[in-house]
């Protein structure tokens, strides 16, 4: 999604036994890394001595991850499992042949323990052509404030005037909740016979809609 400056490489390459040995997956999650993860690449390290920006609540560095595809489609669990192990907000770069799609975690420093991240809400962007232009790291005091736009080129919907991020998540979760809400209703009223019952589910569907058209409002 964005080009990195060439100081902040770190190119390593992370075996995944590693990730293994703190994560302790299941077999399920294991075989998923085999069938359809190949190399795990540490590609770029953004931190007050790679890209001159401060630490400043709680975010001191930002990891980039290079992730090559042997499938299309990778698993939400695989990327959870390694965000999970690597204390820091990472991006995700997914490869699969001539394509490139970008994953990241809105990741916070955990209130009862600040050595651990909870992990608020993940997104992952559209494939595109990986030789596709990229723009350079937004302009930012403070590596907080970086990661704050970076995850939100991440999200599906663009912020309110004066809208936080954690606002802004959670707007979208909201809407997420209700279009499944919308989805279900459907399909009851798909199977529902009695008439009466099918008004009060009509009646429900318009208002979960509306409160939809609410939330997506700018």
């Amino acid at each position: 999604m964005f080009t990195y400056p060439p100081q902040a490489l770190f190119d390593r390459v992370i075996p995944k036994s590693k990730i293994y040995a703190h994560a302790k997956p299941g077999k399920a999650v294991k075989a998923l890394f085999v069938s359809s993860l190949g190399e795990i690449v540490w590609k770029y390290k953004l931190s007050p001595e790679t890209i001159n920006l401060p630490a400043r609540h709680g975010v001191s560095e930002i990891q980039v991850f290079d992730l090559s595809l042997k499938t299309p489609e990778l698993h939400p669990s695989v990327l959870r499992t390694i965000d999970r192990v690597i204390p820091f907000p990472i991006l995700f770069q997914l490869t699969h042949g001539d394509r490139i799609r970008f994953a990241a975690s809105w990741k916070r420093p955990s209130e009862a323990d600040a050595a651990k991240w909870v992990i608020e809400a993940s997104y992952l962007t559209p494939w595109q052509a990986a030789s596709d232009a990229r723009p350079p790291l937004p302009v930012a005091l403070d590596l907080a404030s970086l990661y704050e736009q970076l995850i939100r080129r991440h999200l599906p919907l663009p912020p309110r005037p004066g809208e936080s991020l954690k606002e802004q998540v959670a707007r979208i979760l909201a809407i997420e909740a209700k279009e499944k809400a919308c989805q279900q209703i459907e399909s009851r009223l798909n199977r529902e016979k009695q008439f009466n019952r099918k008004v009060e589910l009509n009646g429900t569907l318009r208002s979960l809609r509306a409160e939809l058209s609410n939330l997506h409002s700018s």
